[in-house]
């Protein structure tokens, strides 16, 4: 994996890189060109195509006990999408045992082939920590479960419990750039327009974007939330 220095970090530091590092950076190159992307203004879904989702197919999970409305909430008139979940909170169905979630399963858009890209202005509460905010989802019965997740652990994003992707993303909206390879088994996440993360990842038959609140296993908040605006898919073939 690779990984860029955060502006919010004082360490600037760079992490080693893993897998197929050749190809993932290969890809942060074609996409903009190094960390100069933000300043250039690098328009980072040029030669994409913006898939037309209608309100329907944004399906929302959410604990199976309680009215969604009592755990999510869209504004129409500002576009906010917001979600929240408690740690005691029962699952999104009776058959699953995984932990409580509130969240979007883009349905009907799961994918196979070619380059995808997810795009959406992301806001975290300060106190919120222990969530998945946004995953690539493989499909059911996949030997993985996921593609790639982003948590927040205590005000950083991280790729999955590991690397930080971006620190100090409590309280404010950040936008988020996921570009997943499908052929090339390689993602890439850019924050505000900058490359922050490039990683390898393992083939699965298709996938689909979720985004929301998904509890973890460690470092959780009692109430877990996440707010999103402007969420747009965008792909195009090889």
């Amino acid at each position: 994996m690779a990984s860029f220095p955060s502006p919010c970090s004082s360490s600037g530091r760079l992490l080693p890189l893993a897998g197929a590092a050749s190809t993932v950076l290969t890809l942060v190159a074609l996409l903009c060109v190094a960390v100069s992307a933000a300043a250039t203004g690098c328009d980072l879904t040029a030669g994409f195509t913006k898939v037309d989702v209608p309100e329907s197919s944004w399906v929302v999970q959410s604990p199976y006990d309680v009215p969604v409305d009592q755990r999510y909430r869209y504004d129409a008139a500002t576009g906010v999408r917001t979600f929240w979940v408690y740690a005691g909170d029962k699952p999104f169905n009776t058959v699953t045992p995984t932990n409580p979630r509130t969240e979007v399963r883009l349905q009907g858009y799961d994918y196979s082939s070619g380059v995808w890209q997810f795009e959406g202005y992301g806001y975290v509460p300060s106190g919120t920590s222990g969530a998945s905010v946004m995953q690539i989802h493989n499909e059911n019965g996949a030997e993985h479960a996921t593609t790639m997740m982003l948590h927040v652990y205590n005000g950083t994003l991280r790729y999955y419990s590991g690397a930080a992707v971006e620190d100090c993303v409590y309280d404010r909206w950040f936008r988020l750039n996921v570009v997943h390879d499908v052929g090339a088994s390689t993602v890439a996440v850019f924050v505000d327009g900058a490359p922050r993360m490039a990683a390898a990842v393992r083939p699965s038959a298709s996938h689909y974007f979720k985004f929301g609140v998904y509890m973890q296993h460690h470092d959780v908040s009692p109430r877990m939330e996440s707010r999103w605006r402007n969420v747009t898919v965008y792909t195009k073939p090889y």
